[in-house]
């Protein structure tokens, strides 16, 4: 595989540009208007207690810095323009996703919840009720391990075909990713068409901030904790 700069400016301002344009419409949306109101409401006081006015700037520094020299060193090896058939391009997408899913729930079961880094992820955990900006109230160094799980699947999964991949393919998967990432934290009370799959994404990982004794481990499917016996029932809360 070949260092394809040109495709790596593509990924870059695709995924910049679809991410404008998907904020942009998801908020014309009065019901996810109101979400967003209700979480930034409920996110206030969390962001005026000195832990989270520490810990978020450096979580989000960790992590753009960290994106920046994945997208510059590593990327343009993984990703072209070539085109693919429209299963081609799904199968990619989502075995990126899936690689990602089992490492990430492998290593949040037994290192996050275990002891080597239990008490790193244990700020994550002092939220028991989730909102928006418990997404980026994280360790940086939780942060640097998730985040690099991702990162890492589109390599491996280029490796694993012998080809690189898609660079439309690789942007749909880091945006699911990264929404995922944010969306199972979010507080939601939004009608049951069509954003079920959102609440059950929401309440899901909901169940697992009861407390640092509960599984629903994985974070863009709950596949893992179905196959693995660590699922546990969703939680659905009345209020942020």
């Amino acid at each position: 595989m070949t260092y394809d700069w040109f495709a790596g400016l593509v990924f870059f301002g695709t995924l910049t540009a679809t991410t404008a344009i998907g904020r942009f419409i998801a908020f014309r949306i009065p019901s996810v208007r109101e979400m967003r109101e209700l979480n930034d409401s409920a996110d206030q006081p969390k962001l005026a207690r000195r832990s989270y006015q520490e810990a978020l700037p450096k979580n989000v520094r960790a992590a753009k810095w960290q994106a920046l020299g994945f997208y510059v060193l590593i990327l343009p090896f993984c990703v072209n323009l070539a085109g693919l058939p429209w299963w081609r391009f799904i199968v990619d997408v989502v075995a990126v996703l899936m690689l990602y899913d089992l490492t990430y729930y492998l290593t949040h079961r037994f290192l996050f919840h275990g002891k080597p880094l239990r008490k790193i992820h244990a700020l994550h955990h002092q939220a028991r009720k989730p909102t928006y900006v418990d997404s980026l109230y994280v360790h940086p160094i939780e942060t640097l391990i998730g985040q690099g799980l991702f990162q890492l699947s589109i390599p491996a999964v280029a490796l694993a075909t012998g080809a690189p991949l898609n660079v439309f393919a690789m942007v749909v998967a880091t945006q699911i990713f990264v929404n995922a990432g944010t969306l199972n934290h979010v507080w939601v009370d939004l009608p049951r068409f069509p954003f079920k799959w959102l609440q059950f994404l929401t309440t899901g990982h909901a169940a697992h901030h009861v407390d640092m004794n509960q599984g629903n481990y994985c974070q863009i499917t709950l596949l893992f904790d179905w196959l693995f016996g660590t699922y546990e029932q969703p939680v659905v809360r009345s209020e942020p």
